[in-house]
């Protein structure tokens, strides 16, 4: 535990300092870094995710700091960097330029009707590029210090970089993706790093063995041949199927450890907000009846840990511009730093 958190009490009332919780740590002292990505310039239905690192650190001095599983997590130190304002106002400028475009093909015309709109999509995809890169470094050197990560988006194209930056120190890990879209679309409305297309871009890093999806229900006929032409590298746990197996006596807990089964030792976790009910995140970009409880999602994280398996990273993302939005994306971000911090403790 470092000095600066030796005289914390974290009973205390939540101090509204700049960090997440209210913890008094800085970049130097803490075990976990957190990136906010402020991007969301290729959503393709609801906008707003773009506040969601701001709405998640707002709402996280409301949380008491007892975790069930880990009740000492908040000792490993956490800290926020702050969120970047140059990127914010690049979304700001870049989102109305992509707009244009998503309103072309909404139209019915393709994008070889719009010789106007090339170079701007030759630009947007161009910017996304160095988003990406800027969290890849950013990542990098934090691993390279020994911390650990989180990232905080933004629309879900914002983990990219830092699936990268693990493939750097990683031969072989696993992605544990919950979310009510599979996100297996190649340059999604021709953005080639479209929140549409996260996990397809994942899929080109060959460090990245596994992909265990949680929760799908909105999926296009594309993506489900991709997860079944792809010799098991992708497994898929349709919410319909969860819910049917559910129903008809399957526990969730034998269910998690089934999901479990198919990833290696080191796993990723990707959270998109939208795999959960949409009571849980209402205000996010594209949300889709059904899903799961919060406590359900931690159940099978919790499973993981117990399994002996390491969570190496994570991140949640499409958290919508609201203050319940915030507060329950606030509750993940504590609960899987927790995981993460126990997961490792056993290494």
């Amino acid at each position: 535990m470092s000095n600066q958190l030796q005289d914390y009490n974290p009973s205390g009332i939540g101090e509204v300092n700049g960090n997440l919780f209210g913890l008094p740590c800085d970049y130097e002292s803490a075990n976990l870094i957190v990136f906010g990505v402020p991007w969301e310039v290729t959503v393709s239905y609801g906008a707003g995710t773009v506040n969601g690192p701001q709405r998640i650190l707002d709402a996280s001095t409301q949380l008491d700091l007892f975790d069930f599983d880990n009740p000492d997590g908040w000792k490993q130190g956490i800290f926020m960097v702050e969120i970047p304002q140059d990127i914010l106002e690049k979304n700001t400028y870049y989102r109305a330029l992509a707009a244009k475009i998503i309103e072309r093909l909404a139209q019915g015309k393709q994008l070889s009707d719009t010789p106007d709109l090339t170079p701007v999509l030759t630009e947007i995809n161009q910017v996304c590029q160095q988003v990406n890169q800027w969290l890849f470094e950013n990542c990098q050197q934090a691993i390279n210090k020994g911390k650990r990560v989180a990232v905080i988006g933004g629309d879900h194209s914002s983990p990219l970089g830092y699936f990268q930056a693990l493939a750097a120190k990683y031969a072989n890990y696993g992605i544990l993706h919950l979310d009510a879209h599979a996100d297996l679309r190649d340059a999604y409305e021709g953005f080639e790093f479209s929140h549409a297309s996260i996990m397809f871009n994942a899929m080109k890093i060959p460090q990245i063995s596994k992909l265990v999806q949680v929760a799908l229900r909105d999926i296009s006929h594309d993506e489900v041949q991709m997860i079944e032409q792809s010799d098991s590298r992708i497994i898929a746990y349709y919410d319909p199927a969860i819910k049917q197996k559910l129903y008809s006596g399957t526990t969730w807990i034998d269910l998690c450890r089934e999901i479990i089964s198919h990833l290696p030792e080191y796993v990723y976790i990707s959270f998109d907000a939208d795999g959960l009910d949409p009571k849980l995140c209402p205000s996010t970009g594209t949300p889709v009846p059904g899903g799961l409880e919060l406590e359900q999602t931690f159940c099978l994280f919790r499973e993981l840990v117990n399994s002996g398996r390491k969570i190496i990273g994570f991140d949640i993302c499409e958290v919508g511009d609201g203050e319940w939005d915030g507060n329950v994306g606030a509750r993940v971000v504590y609960k899987l730093a927790n995981l993460m911090d126990l997961s490792q403790q056993k290494i």
